[in-house]
C-alpha cells in the first residue's frame, strides 16, 4: 500500500479503499491518503450492497430450500459478520463498554482498546444479535423477497451511516486507525447525495420486493433507512461528546445501530 499518491485517486482506487477497509473480500489496498479516504467513505454504501445481496443469497437460499424463517435469517446475520471478520460488532460491543464505563474520555477509550469484551459489550451485543435475528425472521416469514430486501436495505443502510459520520466537522478521537484516517474527509453536500441516491435506490427495491410491495413499500423502506441513520446519527453525536470524536470502534457500533434499527422498522406497520 502506497502513503505518497501520484496523482488524484481513481474511481478503483476509491473501491478498493471501500472494500479493503469496510470488508475482508481479497481487495489490496493501494493507496492510503486523505482523498482516497473521501472517494472510498463515498464508495461505503456500494460495500455494503455487496454485503447484503450476499446476504440475502444465502437466507434466500436455505428458505427456498425448506430451511424455514428462522435459520434464513440466523444465515443472513452470520454472512455480514464473516464478511467483516465480526469488526463491527467488535466495535459495537467495545463502543458500549466505553460509554457505559462512564470514564473520562481518555480512560473510555482505553477501555476500548483492549481485547476483551465487558459487561456492557457482551449484553448489547447479544441484544443486537437477537434483534436482527427476530427481525429477519419475521420478514423471511412474509416471504423470501421480504427478507432478503431487508437484508439488503439494511447493509447499505449500515456503510451510508459511515458516510455521514465521515463527513466534515465530525472529528477524530485517536490521532492514528481508521477514524483518523476518515473523519472530516466528506464534504456534507456530497454524504447528501450519497443518501439520496441510497435512497432512491432501496425505495425501488421496496416497491418491487418488499413486505409492502408498490408506493407504500417504497415508502415504508425509504423511512425504515431514513429512521436507521437517524440512529446512527443520535450515537455518533453521543459518542463525539463523550469521546471527543470517532474512531474504528465508533464506526463499527454506527453501521451495526442504523443497519438494525432499519431491518427493525421495516418489521412495523
Amino acid at each position: 500500500m502506497s502513503d505518497t499518491p501520484t496523482g488524484p485517486p481513481t474511481t478503483p482506487d476509491a473501491l478498493r479503499f471501500a472494500f479493503g477497509t469496510l470488508t475482508v473480500l481479497p481487495v489490496r489496498l493501494t493507496r492510503w491518503d486523505r482523498e482516497t479516504a473521501r472517494r472510498g467513505m463515498l464508495c461505503a454504501p456500494l460495500a455494503g450492497l455487496v454485503v447484503g445481496l450476499c446476504a440475502a443469497a444465502l437466507g434466500t437460499a436455505l428458505l427456498l430450500l425448506g430451511g424455514g424463517p428462522l435459520l434464513a435469517a440466523v444465515a443472513t446475520v452470520a454472512v455480514p459478520a464473516a464478511l467483516t471478520r465480526g469488526l463491527h460488532l467488535d466495535g459495537l460491543a467495545d463502543t458500549a463498554d466505553g460509554l457505559g464505563s462512564g470514564k473520562p474520555a481518555d480512560d473510555a477509550l482505553r477501555i476500548m482498546k483492549q481485547s476483551d469484551i465487558g459487561p456492557f459489550g457482551v449484553i448489547v451485543l447479544l441484544l443486537a444479535l437477537l434483534a436482527q435475528v427476530a427481525a429477519l425472521h419475521e420478514l423471511y416469514a412474509a416471504g423470501w423477497a421480504a427478507g432478503a430486501a431487508a437484508a439488503v436495505a439494511g447493509a447499505v443502510t449500515a456503510r451510508l451511516a459511515l458516510t455521514l459520520a465521515s463527513r466534515t466537522g465530525v472529528p477524530a478521537a485517536r490521532p492514528e486507525g481508521l477514524g483518523a484516517a476518515v473523519a472530516g474527509t466528506v464534504p456534507v453536500g456530497r454524504a447528501a447525495v450519497a443518501v439520496l441516491a441510497a435512497l432512491a435506490v432501496l425505495a425501488g427495491l421496496g416497491a418491487y420486493a418488499g413486505a409492502d410491495g408498490g408506493a407504500y413499500g417504497a415508502l415504508h423502506t425509504a423511512v425504515a433507512v431514513l429512521l436507521g441513520l437517524a440512529a446512527g446519527e443520535a450515537l455518533l453525536r453521543h459518542c463525539v461528546r463523550r469521546f471527543g470524536g470517532v474512531t474504528g470502534d465508533v464506526f463499527g457500533g454506527l453501521a451495526e445501530t442504523a443497519g438494525l434499527a432499519a431491518v427493525v422498522v421495516l418489521t412495523l406497520g
